[in-house]
């Protein structure tokens, strides 16, 4: 009799255990196709250790470096950074159809070109790319994401032209192809993209020739073009009625008439150093609410106008001009 109460209580115990285990196939929320996808990535990348927590026997949506959608449980969101990743990107990236957000940043060992099945993904918002050992061509196929936001390639090994086709973006808010080895000229077309003007980084690299007379019309909140070869008049740029913060034209060729030039009121940051820029500074720059101030290694003259921010600036802000004076640099004679 004691023997039987065992059993039975036993057994109880037993479908206790069994009532509140939970049930792979109802508390799994990743879809299985997302599932086989990403476990290939995984393989195409060697199972490095940073993707440990993927395993097939676990919710997908619940692996490091992803993100679901909370409604529909597709894969929205895939972020591999920082770990210690080689091999290149793989194809298998583009079989993820609900995907908005793309990155693969600060990964040193990813090499090779940037994989044509990223433009499968129609969805995509955010494409990072960035400080990785990518190389090749910056690719045309970009042009097929209308709904891209932010796009940042930077700090690569890419070369050869910026594609042109990239202003057709409707909807591209920050666009960052600096710190790589791109040439040729800026093309005409990015001085009237085909939705509001983005935010543009074309930084260190080996771009050359004008800026486009379409840039009379651009304007970006932060725009960065140093460490270039451009030349020409850069006063195409500016313009008063311009909401623009942020400028860097510094270490160029630029040449052309500073005291010319009126600079929109919004401006808070503005680089022209190590250029050719001739004339003065104008007496507007009085007026700006600026917290950096670079014209030094120029060939400016005459005086600086005293007021607004112009004297809170130290003198390395100035020196180095053909004829610069008035405080902070020596008095005018």
């Amino acid at each position: 009799m004691e023997i039987s109460k065992l059993f039975l209580l036993s057994d109880l115990l037993l479908l206790l255990l069994l009532a509140t285990r939970p049930c792979p196939s109802l508390s799994e929320r990743c879809n299985p196709n997302d599932k086989k996808v990403l476990l290939q990535i995984k393989k195409a990348l060697n199972n490095p250790y940073h993707l440990a927590s993927w395993d097939p026997n676990s919710d997908c949506c619940g692996w490091y470096c992803v993100e679901c959608d909370r409604t529909t449980h597709r894969i929205n969101s895939l972020t591999i950074f920082s770990g210690n990743i080689s091999g290149q990107i793989p194809d298998a990236v583009g079989d993820l159809p609900f995907l908005e957000i793309l990155v693969f940043r600060k990964l040193s060992n990813l090499t090779g070109r940037i994989p044509p099945a990223i433009s499968k993904l129609k969805n995509l918002k955010v494409v990072d790319l960035s400080w990785t050992d990518l190389s090749g061509p910056v690719p045309a196929f970009f042009r097929e994401l209308k709904n891209l936001q932010v796009l940042d390639l930077s700090f690569n090994k890419l070369s050869g032209p910026i594609p042109a086709c990239l202003s057709t973006l409707p909807k591209l808010d920050t666009l960052h192809l600096d710190r790589n080895r791109l040439t040729g000229p800026i093309p005409d077309s990015f001085g009237k993209f085909a939705g509001i003007a983005p935010s543009l980084y074309l930084s260190h690299n080996q771009l050359s020739g004008k800026i486009p007379s379409s840039f009379r019309g651009f304007n970006p909140s932060s725009i960065d073009l140093s460490r270039n070869k451009l030349e020409g008049d850069l006063s195409v740029f500016f313009n008063a009625k311009k909401t623009t913060q942020i400028v860097d034209f510094s270490r160029n060729l630029f040449q052309f008439d500073l005291s010319r030039v009126e600079f929109p009121k919004s401006l808070t940051a503005l680089d022209l150093s190590h250029n050719k820029i001739t004339g003065g500074l104008p007496k507007m720059m009085t007026s700006l609410n600026l917290y950096f101030l670079n014209v030094s290694y120029n060939h400016l003259c005459g005086k600086i106008p005293a007021g607004g921010k112009l004297q809170s600036f130290a003198d390395d802000a100035y020196f180095h001009n053909q004829c610069l004076c008035g405080a902070p640099l020596h008095r005018c004679k």
